[in-house]
């Protein structure tokens, strides 16, 4: 048998997943988004001019496509490994000039990665970008309002919001030189991926894993002590801000997100119900992408956020008997007892059909009971039963598959029972 490929995973009942992305969509749409949808196929240069040659999603994790049409070896395209240079890029190459533009995409994202707990190689995200916007403000408020989409639709009071302030492109540039001079003094001490980063992208060695290499980043240089003045300004103020609109969060020196596109602003959604990746939102502000894609003197400042769907459905799971998720609708299934009434089954669920009521139809040639415990595994609601009996007096025999009963009704007021609730 030919199973699934290793990183991905198939969704059986969509009842869940379906409720969380529409609550998600929702939310959204209340604070002025837009939907927008771009391509899952990407040129590969995008994201190594955006995310940083030196990231582990460049590096490693880019699921690349051989384009044996492509005139340009160098012309490669890849499976998307996240949305936000998408977005941007989308925004430059169809001359956007209404400003903010507010705009959130939903779909798969694709990264080389070991598969663990809500990590797949097939992963789904929900990213929302605000293009055009310079105000702190913005970030304060993307972040309450996130804050409210978890509390208020999904009931979660099981996370913690984590922020850190990187400071303008300058202050990042001076920021990495005093890590650099902090990072020589401990090279004996440092793993071989942070011994690799120190040098490549200093800023990276803040995303290891190993617990010795945490242990001694807690002493490593601060980002919020090396701001200039405007940045300093800038972090007083959404601290203030989001204190002022009831925002719970604290300072994580070491949050710097694991893209190099990010500045001043980065923060984190993260529960420790999650184990080892605990982040199940995450984002920030990214004053310098537009200009990054375009090539361009042109820039717009931004900032945004992804919501990592699989890692949201862990938290949403245990909260989800006191969600509004909607229930299926009630399954009317047609029975016919031999081959003469199939003709009439079909036509009664032609009038089923005609009024959206939801049906199906067994044309299996077994026993009643058997056809009856088929029912039952379908989840059917009623069995409408169609025998020679019925077919002789234009009736069906409608079952209540809960409680038990039957009642024989003429054929012509079916639907209009149905409509009332009748049974």
């Amino acid at each position: 048998m030919i199973q699934r490929v290793k990183g991905t995973q198939d969704f059986i009942d969509m009842r869940l997943f379906n409720f969380v992305i529409s609550q998600i969509q929702k939310h959204l749409q209340e604070y002025n988004f837009t939907q927008i949808s771009t391509p899952i196929l990407e040129h590969t240069e995008l994201f190594k001019r955006t995310l940083g040659l030196h990231t582990d999603v460049v590096s490693k994790e880019m699921f690349l496509i051989e384009n044996k049409s492509a005139s340009d070896p160098e012309d490669s395209i890849c499976l998307r490994p996240e949305a936000t240079a998408s977005t941007v890029r989308a925004f430059l190459e169809n001359g956007i000039t209404e400003l903010p533009w507010k705009v959130f995409i939903s779909g798969p994202m694709f990264r080389y990665e070991r598969p663990q707990k809500g990590r797949f190689r097939q992963f789904h995200q929900t990213n929302l970008e605000i293009i055009g916007s310079k105000s702190i403000n913005q970030d304060a408020l993307l972040i309450r309002m996130l804050d409210r989409l978890f509390k208020d639709k999904f009931l979660l009071d099981n996370y913690a919001i984590l922020i850190n302030f990187l400071g303008c492109y300058e202050d990042r540039n001076k920021f990495n030189q005093e890590l650099k001079k902090f990072l020589e003094q401990i090279t004996d001490k440092l793993c071989q991926n942070c011994l690799e980063r120190k040098d490549k992208n200093p800023l990276r060695i803040f995303d290891c894993k190993n617990p010795s290499c945490k242990e001694i980043y807690l002493k490593a240089p601060k980002t919020i002590e090396h701001l200039c003045k405007d940045c300093d300004a800038e972090w007083k103020q959404l601290q203030t801000t989001l204190e002022l609109t009831s925002v719970s969060f604290a300072h994580s020196s070491n949050l710097v997100r694991g893209l190099d596109y990010y500045d001043k602003t980065v923060f984190e959604f993260s529960s420790a119900d999650l184990g080892a990746q605990n982040a199940f939102c995450g984002g920030g502000r990214y004053d310098r992408l537009v200009s990054e894609i375009s090539q361009e003197k042109y820039n717009q400042p931004a900032v945004g956020a992804a919501i990592g769907i699989e890692r949201l459905l862990l938290l949403v799971e245990m909260f989800q008997n006191k969600l509004p998720i909607p229930e299926l609708p009630s399954l009317y299934l047609i029975i016919p007892l031999s081959k003469d009434q199939q003709l009439l089954a079909l036509l009664l669920a032609n009038q089923l059909s005609s009024n959206n009521i939801t049906h199906d139809i067994l044309f299996d040639d077994v026993s009643v009971k058997s056809l009856m415990r088929k029912a039952n595994k379908m989840g059917a609601k009623f069995c409408l039963i169609l025998g020679s009996q019925e077919q002789e007096n234009h009736e069906v025999t409608v079952k209540d598959m809960t409680l038990g009963t039957e009642q024989k009704i003429k054929q012509i007021n079916l639907v209009d029972l149905i409509k009332k609730k009748a049974f």
